[in-house]
């Protein structure tokens, strides 16, 4: 064979003159040389197309250097070379003809044809042309070229393709975005177009014989636009019996041509479902090609030339005969199940997502025209089955080019999982189209068949379910013996034995074979391979049983060999660790016997008992949902421990004695867990029942102990119902259509009820609130008529309204006033509400805080600043309650002025009292009594003197509050004194009386020069003219009193000042010691011994006032000092006494001496009388 050059060389030659429109062509493409191109080809030629240098020579004809010159310059030129076959004696050897050519056409004498392609716009005399050239080798032959063709795509375009982007790894998306899942797509559609060619059955073409004469006949009448007849044949022709002989001969042959057409069929059960499909579509076409046929001229003339010849046996019978009509029907027919038969997406699907959604398609199509079309029954089931074989083929390379177990356990378990998912999909699929197909046998009383069908990919599907499993106890034993899980920590090297590497060694021998391989073989493999995997794998288990035995014999209870359970879980499904694990089945089954009575008990305690009846409240769940959810859980905790059962014993533990028993025991327990009676009661109960949503808004109720309340005509009830039936829809229970439109009108209706709930609540209790507090009536009755007002509007309003303007509202614009106003009163009257219950808790705030501060007017410190402070206080909440609106507020705070004005009466009653009582406390005292020494309000000027007070002085606290009874009036000094012989007081008595009022008065001006509180002090400034002038002040509290209390102070300053008025005119009376003459005095009392022993004994006792020890006289709140005049009293008294003493005794002497002398004298007289002559003289004489 000879070598392909690789290089072009550089022979020289003489160029070919290029074409005028190719002047501007590239130097290299002008100078290459067609010899190297010959040389090339019969170098590639003999090798490739098995041809003879000898035979090349026909290509090099005399056009050969301009074709080539043209294929080396133009930009995207392509040259064949055919190879075809001549024909040749049948015992001859077979001759071939070599063409080089520009232009491709098909002969089915083709045996070969070589595409030379460029790869680039021009060829390179300089760089060699293998490296510029592609060649494709098209192989054609006696049959069609689809084999090639399809052996081309699916075998060399397509793999290189797919490689080529394996070996990118770009990711889903990336490859999204360059449409490299598209381009698969079309690769495979275009590989599966070709293999539909490939097995489609040929459909012998029909091609009705016209005799010679007719087509002339027939071609003249086109000629002269006229319709072709009979009359256009010459006469003689039309009863010529071998003309009319070989015309019927031509008909019999178009019968029976047309009959190999209409009588062909297929066995379905052969081949694959789209040969089937392909086989009606290209029936139907050829009978269209027939039926068009029998419709021209030609056909027409010659079944009139056999009727004017009376042949009518030939031409009545003619479509009968046929059977076209009956089989074009009955073609048509089927077709309307094989047009636009979905089976292409399944056959061209990349992916299990494109299957499973192909099988969708193809049997939803099925089951739709199976029910147009009368194609039989007998023959739609082996289309599934054929069918079923595609679906075979294309989950088997779609699974195998994903190398299974190479990939990862969660990429394996996601595709075997999609499996799964696309077999149980083919399953349901069939099984309604199974139900289809019976039910269409028996309405076509088609004879009885067995509707069945034998999946071509159940092998695949058992296999891959086996496989599944058996890589998932796998990943278990490998988790449960790696290095940080399960055993492997404490397992490693047990026994000198690397589990973990022993389980790796044993999977390395399943990934060497090919796992979905089902036949015999590979079921063999299979089978051999699994045998070595779990030799290696049961020396693992042996190891892994001798460590789970270990934990469950030190476990101290069944909860702790449950938790070595739940951890082992995984590795329970291998027979050999179950069977290890069997001894401790009755511990553990009576464990579980336990926690069922246990869910007994707490059944039977029943759910409005139970703490999930106020959990379920709490939730806002409705009782029928709660109770049914409360059982459900039960349900499910009885399940759980039924898997707990049979996760620890195994599948099939119900077969055992005691697993049969508990088995019953929780089927009958389940029975009595079935929520349905609850349901079906709850809606027998509705039913009963007329809850509609109808009736006015408002309601007035009659209460129990007499009265009237408003309440909103809405039964809670319906509320419960939407909730009920809302939650029954989500636990998937069948609502009835009537109670859920009544729930959704319930629905509608509900944001508004619960807010006019809420709403009349809020009234409700904000009027509670004001009744409870009367103070705050006046304040909040505008608030209040609003609410009224609103209340009376919305007595006219219906529920209907609300229900049916829902669904408008959805359509029209809420800006419509006329719509919305339902639900407009709704939003007003919460919004009135609100402003009266927030209203009402400010005022009632503010309220307390008031009487809070007026009661402390009552047992507040007796200071003007403390009863400023809380008047301040209670004129602040007054301007605040003036700024915030409220209603009435003048007469309000009148009401409250008097109020306030009858606590500082009584402060003023008690001053006035505590002040009388401290002003005569000691009013007769001979000196001053022990006092308290405190602040006093106003205290009077004083002269000469400190504060009387005493040893046991008290003093207030720092904390202590001055009351009433803590004050005292400070004592005035007053002095008599002489001056210049005059005795005079000081300061006068006048001052005392001034002093004492003055003070009277500052302690009645703390309350009266009190500030009134006022409601419109925010008012004044615009209310100057025409004002009424208002007493600011408390002064008037003066003119109040119920009695004489104003009056008792004043009397008791008079008393008081009377009293010192009679002393001191005691102490002013000894201003006569200095004015009186002692001559006078003499002269006045003469000399009256009597007289003068009078005055001495005054003068005795009128030195009781001065001549004393004490210096002052105390009259309680008044104390008079003589301190200064005593001594100059004393001693001018003490004179006066001397003078007055030695004057009576001078006169007492000289009384004494007369009177001695008188009796001396009468003594003498008597004594010179006899007593004879006396008693002798008859009365004697008597003494006067």
């Amino acid at each position: 064979m000879d070598t392909i050059p690789s290089t072009n060389g550089s022979t020289s030659h003489d160029g070919l003159t290029p074409p005028p429109g190719e002047a501007s062509t590239s130097t290299s493409a002008s100078s290459f040389d067609p010899g190297v191109f010959r040389s090339y080809l019969l170098a590639l030629l003999p090798p490739v197309i098995g041809a003879s240098p000898s035979d090349l020579e026909s290509l090099f004809d005399d056009e050969f250097d301009a074709r080539v010159t043209r294929f080396a310059s133009e930009a995207g030129g392509v040259l064949y070379v055919v190879k075809t076959k001549e024909d040749f004696e049948d015992d001859a050897p077979p001759l071939y003809a070599y063409h080089l050519t520009s232009q491709l056409t098909y002969h089915p004498s083709n045996v070969t044809t070589l595409a030379l392609i460029k790869r680039g716009p021009a060829l390179d005399p300089v760089t060699p042309l293998a490296t510029q050239l592609h060649f494709l080798n098209l192989f054609a032959g006696d049959e069609t070229p689809y084999e090639s063709l399809h052996a081309l795509v699916s075998h060399g375009v397509k793999p290189w393709f797919d490689a080529f982007v394996g070996s990118r790894g770009g990711g889903k998306e990336g490859d999204t975005k360059l449409g490299i899942p598209m381009t698969k797509k079309k690769f495979a559609e275009l590989e599966l177009s070709l293999l539909h060619l490939q097995q489609n059955v040929e459909i012998p073409e029909t091609h009705l014989i016209i005799h010679n004469v007719i087509q002339k006949a027939v071609q003249q009448a086109h000629e002269g636009n006229v319709r072709p007849n009979i009359s256009h044949l010459p006469p003689s022709l039309l009863n010529d019996s071998t003309f009319l002989n070989t015309l019927h001969s031509h008909v019999n042959s178009w019968i029976k041509s047309i009959q190999a057409v209409t009588k062909l069929t297929r066995d379905v059960a052969s081949g694959t479902a789209s040969q089937e499909i392909n086989f009606w579509l290209s029936l139907e076409r050829a009978l269209e090609n027939i039926e068009a046929q029998l419709r021209t001229e030609e056909v027409n003339m010659v079944m009139d030339c056999l009727r004017n010849a009376k042949r009518f046996h030939a031409t009545v019978s003619f479509i009968a005969d046929t059977g076209l009509k009956d089989a074009t029907d009955l073609v048509h027919k089927y077709n309307q199940l094989m047009k636009d038969f979905p089976l292409n997406e399944l056959l061209s699907a990349t992916d299990l997502d494109k299957i499973q959604e192909s099988l969708g398609q193809i049997f939803g199509h099925i089951n739709r025209k199976l029910k147009l079309s009368p194609y039989p029954i007998r023959r739609a089931l082996p289309l599934v089955e054929a069918i079923s074989r595609d679906f075979n083929d294309v989950l088997l390379n779609i699974l195998t080019s994903h190398r299974l177990l190479y990939t990862p356990y969660e990429t394996f378990e996601r595709l075997l999982s999609q499996t799964s998912n696309i077999f149980k999909t083919w399953d349901d699929h069939i099984k309604e189209f199974t139900s289809m197909a019976r039910e269409l046998t028996r309405k076509r009383v088609e004879k009885f068949i067995p509707i069945k069908i034998v999946p071509a990919h159940a092998k695949l599907q058992n296999r891959t379910q086996y496989l599944r499993d058996w890589r998932k106890q796998h990943e278990q034993l490998a988790v449960m013996t790696g290095p940080t899980k399960g055993l492997g920590a404490a397992g490693i090297d047990i026994g000198g034995m690397d589990m973990e590497e022993e389980v790796k060694e044993a999977y390395e021998i399943m990934k060497r074979i090919d796992v979905l391989e089902v036949s015999v073989e590979g079921s063999e493999i299979w089978t051999a391979a699994e045998t070595a995997y779990n030799e290696r794998v049961s020396r693992v288990e042996n190891q892994i049983i001798a460590r789970l035995r270990d934990r469950l014999g030190t476990a101290r209870n069944a909860n702790e060999m449950f938790r070595v359970f739940s951890k082992f879980n995984a590795l329970f499904v291998r027979p050999k660790i179950r069977g290890a694990i069997q001894e401790y089945q009755t511990q553990l089954i009576d464990s579980v016997k336990e926690d069922i009575k246990h869910l007994h008990d707490k059944f039977k305690t029943q759910y409005r008992y139970s703490e999930a009846f106020h959990m379920s409240q709490m939730r806002d769940l409705p009782p029928i949902a709660g109770a049914i959810i409360w059982a459900r859980q039960i349900e499910r905790q009885l399940n759980a421990y039924m898997k707990r059962v049979e996760d620890v014993l195994g599948r099939g533990w119900e077969l055992y004695a005691e697993g049969q028993k508990l088995q019953s025991e929780s089927s009958a327990f389940r029975k009595k867990l079935d929520t349905r009676p609850v349901f079906e009661a709850w809606l027998h109960d509705i039913n009963r029942r007329n809850m509609g949503v109808d009736g006015r808004l408002f309601e007035i109720v009659r209460l129990r102990g007499g009265g009237f309340q408003l309440a909103v005509n809405f039964d809670p009830q319906i509320i419960t119902l939407f909730k009920e039936v809302r939650n029954l829809l989500w636990l998937n229970f069948q609502v009835p259509h009537a109670i859920t439109n009544m729930a959704k009108d319930a629905k509608r209706v509900y944001p508004h009820a619960v807010s006019l709930m809420e709403t009349v609540r809020t009234y409700g209790q904000t009027l509670d609130l004001v009744e409870k507090n009367k103070g705050i009536e006046w304040l909040v009755a505008e608030y209040r008529n609003e609410a009224q007002r609103m209340i009376s509007k919305g007595m006219n309003i219906r529920w209907d309204y609300f229900i049916n303007q829902y669904d408008t509202a959805r359509y029209i614009s809420s800006s419509d006033g006329r719509d919305n106003r339902h639900i407009q009163f709704v939003r007003e009257f919460a919004s009135v509400v609100s402003v009266l219950q927030d209203k009402t808790n400010n005022v009632i705030d503010l309220y307390k805080d008031m009487l809070r501060n007026v009661e402390d007017l009552a047992t507040c410190p007796y200071t003007a600043e403390a009863f400023s402070d809380l008047l301040g206080k209670i004129q602040a909440a007054i301007d605040k309650l003036n700024l915030e609106g409220y209603a009435n507020l003048e007469h309000w705070v009148s009401d409250m002025d008097k109020r306030i004005e009858g606590i500082l009466l009584q402060r003023l009653t008690q001053i006035i009292q505590v002040w009388c009582s401290e002003f005569g406390r000691t009013d007769e005292g001979d000196g001053p009594a022990p006092r308290r020494e405190v602040v006093v309000v106003g205290g009077g000027k004083r002269r000469g003197g400190a504060a009387v007070g005493g040893v046991g002085d008290k003093k207030l606290s720092k904390d202590e509050k001055f009351m009433e009874h803590h004050m005292i009036v400070k004592p005035i000094v007053h002095e008599i004194r002489i001056q210049n012989q005059v005795i005079f007081l000081d300061p006068p008595i006048e001052y005392a009386r001034a002093n004492w009022i003055k003070e009277l008065h500052d302690w009645l001006g703390v309350v009266c020069r009190l500030r009134r509180i006022q409601s419109s002090r925010y008012e004044i400034g615009l209310q100057m003219q025409g004002s009424v002038l208002v007493e600011t002040t408390y002064t008037s509290l003066l003119t109040q009193f119920p009695d004489t209390t104003l009056e008792k102070p004043f009397a008791l300053i008079e008393q008081k000042v009377q009293q010192l008025t009679d002393y001191v005119a005691k102490w002013l009376q000894f201003q006569s010691l200095w004015d009186l003459e002692a001559e006078y005095v003499f002269n006045r009392l003469g000399d009256s011994l009597s007289h003068w022993q009078q005055l001495l004994t005054e003068i005795k006792k009128a030195r009781s006032t001065f001549d004393t020890s004490d210096t002052s006289k105390s009259f309680g709140v008044c104390v008079i000092d003589y301190e200064q005049v005593q001594a100059r009293v004393n001693a001018k008294y003490d004179a006066w006494q001397r003078d007055i003493l030695s004057r009576f005794g001078v006169k007492l002497g000289n009384a004494m001496k007369e009177m001695h002398a008188q009796i001396l004298k009468a003594r003498n007289e008597l004594e010179h009388h006899s007593i004879e002559g006396l008693m002798g003289g008859g009365g004697g004489r008597r003494f006067s």
